[in-house]
């Protein structure tokens, strides 16, 4: 095709529409991608079906044409349906079939006199020879002249339907590829297809965007199991002392390693079969809900001093777990919604609707934990317990550290996707996700070093004395257990006020205010 025609440098208005399609109103189940009577869409001059987009990486030179370790891109019963009134012509009709690297699409589609940019031959390009009316414009690429690779699927006659033979596309450049089906005759606007595609990395079914998640999750497991050897030591070693804090930090370790156990195990089903489970991902998403719902009230109730300061939470309990069930319904609605499944026609009006219910109790419960946290430090100030204090100084300024990264990273991650809207950086994707996960665990980290069992946990929690005397006592207490003959009743110090009430009444006094 002569360039004069074909602006190689613009950037298309129209593949952007095509690539927002792909990702919206895909219908995937894992690397398998199945159309069932999909409809084509009117787009410029042509009628299309987004097919997927995935990153595939080249077969290894080794590879034989019939080897397990080719990429490849196979079409299986593909076949197209068009409506009777398109059925009366005669002659044979085509249906294209597109497949292009992301860094080649401006091989497809051109335009005359600089006019709009069409993805069909127009009628004023084929008197100039540039192209035959009523097929693709195509060039080749600068690294491939077989790229992009165009299938034609013929109507013969008055026959309704027309259908593809099993055909495998060999993949011998990474990228990140996508497919488009293409009706360029006017009749065929009602025309449906139905079929699967089987996209295939040389490692497995899993997509490139995906594949280095199952190694990530290998060694979060091993971080949660070194974790949790750690932590069950001192936990049972310690069990007569043990606080109802400690209890909660144990059942968050024990999801977060179930949770990472259940993500490779997953991802592995994925690679090796192309399907996702939909039994195990919904117990991977579930299970997930759960420890981020435990998480994130776990820190609530430490910023409230639960556990350290105060023995219960008091008129607040309610409260919190209220806010507790509302969080894990919508996280649970949300991870169903991308990952149980197939996903069909998400528009994105519909997951902003997921995503903001989400937002919104996150950026709640930060408010309420700094809140409860500022009142927290006041308390231990005014008691002059300066070993608790200490501690919770050092959990704030890492929750601290914790928020101001959360939101440098949503920064990042809206520049990410902003600046990359082709997905050409699908092979770095994978940290995004992998950020929260590694967040969270080296939160978790934080409040398992400060909060560690010991065999004065008790002591330690509800000691509430005064002066420097007290300040010795409370940082011994933090080393050395009981000494023989010490009866159980003084682990639990208490010390009444100036007018005879305990200090539990300012807990309550706390909870009305509350």
């Amino acid at each position: 095709m002569d360039p004069a025609f074909v602006r190689r440098g613009s950037r298309s208005m129209l593949f952007s529409l095509l690539y927002l399609l792909s990702s919206l109103a895909l219908t995937t189940f894992a690397s398998i991608h199945i159309y069932h009577h999909e409809p084509f869409q009117e787009v410029g001059n042509a009628y299309l079906l987004t097919g997927g987009s995935e990153g595939i990486v080249a077969s290894p030179p080794a590879a034989s044409t019939h080897d397990d370790g080719r990429s490849y891109i196979r079409f299986e019963n593909i076949t197209f349906r068009r409506s009777k009134a398109a059925a009366k012509g005669h002659g044979s009709v085509p249906v294209h079939i597109i497949i292009f690297e992301a860094a080649d699409r401006n091989d497809i589609g051109g335009s005359a006199y600089g006019g709009q940019r069409a993805i069909c031959c127009t009628p004023d390009l084929a008197k100039m020879g540039a192209c035959k009316q009523g097929e693709i414009i195509r060039r080749p690429s600068a690294t491939d002249i077989n790229w992009p690779v165009i299938l034609d699927v013929y109507f013969k006659g008055k026959y309704r339907t027309a259908s593809l033979d099993s055909k495998e596309v060999f993949i011998t450049k990474t990228g990140m590829y996508n497919l488009f089906f293409v009706a360029c005759d006017p009749k065929l606007k009602e025309m449906v297809m139905s079929g699967k595609t089987i996209w295939k990395n040389p490692d497995g079914y899993l997509p490139g965007r995906m594949a280095p998640l199952k190694k990530f999750y290998v060694f979060m497991a091993l971080a949660y199991a070194c974790l949790s050897i750690i932590w069950f030591f001192q936990y049972v070693r310690f069990w007569d002392d043990i606080l109802q804090l400690q209890h909660c930090i144990t059942a968050v370790i024990a999801l977060g390693l179930f949770e990472m156990i259940l993500w490779y195990f997953e991802y592995v089903n994925f690679n090796n079969t192309g399907a996702r489970p939909i039994v195990l991902t919904t117990w991977v998403v579930t299970v997930g809900a759960i420890r981020k719902t435990i998480s994130r009230l776990l820190i609530l109730s430490v910023s409230m001093g639960y556990g350290v300061v105060r023995p219960t939470l008091g008129g607040l309990t309610s409260k919190v777990l209220l806010l507790g069930i509302t969080y894990f319904l919508a996280s649970e609605l949300l991870n169903i919604t991308e990952y149980v499944g197939i996903i069909n026609d998400v528009s994105g009006r519909a997951r902003l609707l997921l995503v903001l219910p989400d937002a919104f109790l996150d950026a709640f419960l930060i408010l309420w934990i700094f809140q409860s946290l500022s009142r927290t430090l006041e308390q231990l100030q005014a008691k002059r317990s300066s070993v608790k204090l200490d501690i919770y100084r050092k959990f704030s300024n890492a929750l601290a550290v914790t928020v101001v990264s959360s939101v440098a990273w949503i920064g990042y991650e809206v520049y990410f996707k902003a600046t990359d809207p082709f997905n050409e950086r699908w092979q770095s994707a994978w940290v995004i996700t992998a950020f929260w996960d590694i967040l969270a665990f080296a939160l978790l980290c934080i409040i398992c070093y400060l909060w560690a069992p010991s065999q004065s946990s008790q002591r330690y929690a509800y000691s509430e004395e005064v002066g420097e005397d007290s300040d010795e006592e409370e940082a011994q207490s933090l080393t050395r257990g009981k000494q023989e003959g010490q009866g159980e009743v003084n682990l639990v110090r208490q010390e009444k006020n100036v007018d005879g009430s305990f200090d539990e009444e300012d807990d309550s006094e706390e909870d009305k205010r509350e």
